[in-house]
């Protein structure tokens, strides 16, 4: 009986991770603007695992290398002020950074934009702002 008990606790632990695998599956990410683009995947990663947050894999890329501006990727986690990972003027950069809040287990809110750096008198270019949100 008890082996029976343990083969059904075990299926159900197999089933229920495959279950958390599906839903943290990646997902295509495309945020371009003028000049600037990134291209990759994201997921959230799930609350087991240290840290706890959104996955972005991709290139960070700088369309106009002529410009002689630099491009960033500006990313806001929860309330936290917003945050730049700086690209390289003139090429593409890998990116593979989980974006998470430490002093929570389970990070529920990102945003996310491309930035074109225009420099200090003129505004940047930024794409679109993105929200992410854990379910």
């Amino acid at each position: 009986m008890r082996k029976l008990a343990t083969a059904v606790v075990a299926a159900g632990l197999f089933f229920g991770g495959m279950g958390v695998a599906v839903a943290s599956s990646p997902h295509k990410l495309v945020m371009r603007t003028p000049g600037v683009a990134f291209v990759g995947t994201y997921a959230w990663q799930p609350t087991t695992k240290v840290p706890s947050g959104l996955h972005v894999k991709g290139e960070l890329r700088d369309e106009n290398d002529g410009d002689g501006h630099n491009v960033y990727l500006r990313v806001k986690v929860e309330e936290y002020p917003w945050g730049d990972l700086k690209g390289v003027q003139r090429a593409d950069m890998k990116v593979d950074k989980v974006f998470t809040d430490g002093a929570v287990l389970k990070t529920k809110e990102v945003r996310m934009q491309v930035c074109l750096d225009r420099g200090s008198l003129r505004p940047d270019y930024c794409s679109r702002e993105r929200l992410f949100s854990r379910r």
